[in-house]
């Protein structure tokens, strides 16, 4: 099987392990895997092989094949359309992306509050689609036009404001519920 046919199970494999109360190490004795390596698998930062998939299954008291139907049951493909708003949120502000995924997209559109900071445990890559900010981070300012992106690591404290009537930003990161590891 190469890289473009091995199954993305990550999601499915963590859930299965949760659900039985076990931790990695439990899991890659039973495996005889990696405990790193059964980390990347849950963190889809690696695709199991057809024997370690198995290896995998046989330690989580279940098959190969139901941790394949499990992944291919949690796929999502979502369409957010432009008028779509999101309940909770501020004026403003849109969620990009709809429940509770890897990823976390939001659009802020007009003034926000730039008194307010920000620090996130996950990485951040902010994106400005139209207008101007200027984004205060690690005691520089960075002024961003439109098309220019600015990447935080995690754990960076930042405030932005925007400097142009009209500005729509967009913000894209690792969600917060998600444990990010440094390569």
């Amino acid at each position: 099987m190469d890289e473009k046919e091995a199954p993305r199970v990550g999601a499915a494999v963590k859930r299965r392990r949760r659900a039985l109360q076990l931790t990695l190490a439990v899991v890659a004795s039973r495996s005889g895997l990696s405990v790193p390596f059964l980390s990347q698998v849950e963190n889809e930062r690696a695709r199991p092989s057809r024997r370690s998939l198995e290896l995998v299954a046989e330690a989580l008291e279940t098959t190969a094949g139901e941790l394949l139907a499990a992944a291919e049951a949690s796929r999502t493909v979502d369409v957010v359309r432009a008028g779509d708003r999101t309940p909770g949120m501020p004026a403003g502000v849109r969620s990009l992306v709809r429940g509770r995924h890897q990823l976390h997209a939001l659009e802020f559109t007009g003034e926000q509050d730039a008194g307010r900071e920000f620090q996130h445990r996950n990485d951040e890559l902010i994106y400005v689609a139209d207008g101007a900010a200027e984004v205060e981070a690690e005691g520089r300012a960075h002024r961003l036009g439109r098309g220019d992106t600015l990447y935080l690591s995690g754990g960076v404290r930042h405030r932005w404001r925007a400097t142009e009537p009209g500005t729509r930003l967009l913000v894209v990161a690792v969600g917060d519920h998600v444990e990010a590891e440094e390569q």
